[in-house]
């Protein structure tokens, strides 16, 4: 087998890649990460792609998407405390080695690797062993660019338990996700929570109308320029309403838009607030929103109640609004792991961040079990 890396996906064939990827997730598909690289969504922010890619005989059988960085912005887990330490010990933590997919908080797959392939004996090739070789090589690859650590981020359960194997350190936190249990209405939905919170609900979604604002969900490819427009400049207003920065472009979105849910919310023939979601096989995926002026629980019904219905109506099973906001889990969205695995260089501050790491688990294992109490279902 032989490893390679690369910095520009476009070196690597569509198919081949997503064989290895499947057609699940969205955002590990090659057009998506194709997008970021060609439309100016990373190397102006410290994204540099590095690519690992594992051939035998000259077939692609395993892949992974990492990056180069120099800083821990749009990861999501969040380890600017452990930067900080190097800084203030007179080392640098960045560069670092990222495998994840840029400024997308959502689990996915991480490292792909072939289920058939057999080498030239005819033996499988076993997922584990492909695997394997990935991580080691992500690790060489770190280690011989003097690379402060190597962080594998947002990863599925398969790809934890080899990467644990290989003792990574892990690390957990919680996202609030909804589960489709074969609801056949939102009124179904809302029959199984408790008497309060389905009262807290429908007087939510009830404010809304009384403002007579409709919302109205499209694909992204039915969006006509003007929609666009709308979309990116709501999409903008919030990074700049808290001092953030907008680091997609609206060329990135549109190379994307068979992806892509928009959902726009209309008050006296105007779009007043517009949101854009990720559409995957059995999941969908809020990831931004924006508003013109404040209205009363409009950012739970588009945002929130939309997605609910969307996935209702269209038999998905899972929806993943997004990082943080403990205040979903009264809107139907339990607390739900996300897990991440690090290697890290130095041998004193590996030591000293798993010490952190089992203080911070056994507090986020307490953490869950208190937001389980808030949970609306009777």
């Amino acid at each position: 087998m032989v490893i390679a890396f690369t910095d520009d996906i476009s070196n690597v064939s569509a198919e081949h890649w997503n064989q290895l990827a499947g057609d699940s997730n969205p955002f590990i598909q090659h057009d998506f990460l194709l997008a970021l690289e060609q439309h100016d969504c990373l190397k102006n922010w410290g994204w540099t792609p590095q690519h690992c890619l594992l051939y035998d005989d000259e077939i692609l059988i395993g892949a992974c998407p990492a990056y180069i960085k120099d800083n821990s912005y749009g990861e999501f887990v969040f380890d600017w405390a452990w930067a900080d330490a190097y800084q203030r010990n007179g080392l640098d933590y960045y560069p670092k080695l990222v495998t994840t997919i840029p400024f997308t908080p959502a689990q996915g797959p991480r490292l792909l690797a072939s289920k058939k392939h057999k080498d030239k004996a005819g033996e499988l090739i076993e997922p584990a062993v492909i695997k394997k070789g990935l991580i080691d090589a992500l690790i060489a690859h770190a280690e011989k660019n003097d690379l402060s650590s190597a962080h594998f981020l947002f990863c599925e359960q398969d790809d934890i338990t080899i990467l644990s194997k290989h003792q990574l350190m892990l690390r957990f936190d919680y996202q609030f996700h909804w589960t489709n249990n074969n609801y056949q209405s939102f009124d179904d939905f809302l029959a199984v929570l408790t008497s309060k919170r389905r009262k807290n609900i429908k007087r939510e979604r009830r404010k809304v109308a009384e403002e007579n604002i409709s919302i109205q969900t499209i694909q992204g490819e039915l969006l006509n320029e003007e929609q666009w427009e709308l979309l990116y400049a709501y999409y903008r207003v919030t990074f700049m309403r808290k001092s953030g920065t907008p680091t997609l472009t609206l060329d990135f979105f549109k190379a994307v838009a068979h992806k892509i849910i928009a959902v726009f919310a209309n008050h006296e023939n105007s779009i007043v607030a517009a949101a854009i979601c990720f559409k995957g096989k059995d999941k969908l995926y809020g990831r931004h929103w924006g508003c013109r002026d404040s209205y009363d629980n409009l950012h739970f019904e588009v945002c929130y109640y939309t997605g609910i219905d969307y996935c209702i109506n269209n038999q998905l099973k899972i929806f993943e609004p997004g990082a943080q906001g403990e205040h979903k889990i009264w809107r139907g969205f339990l607390p739900t792991k996300t897990q991440s695995a690090h290697w890290i260089a130095h041998d004193g501050f590996k030591a000293a961040i798993q010490d952190f790491l089992q203080h911070e688990a056994k507090a986020m294992e307490n953490h869950g079990k208190l937001l389980l109490e808030s949970s609306p279902f009777k």
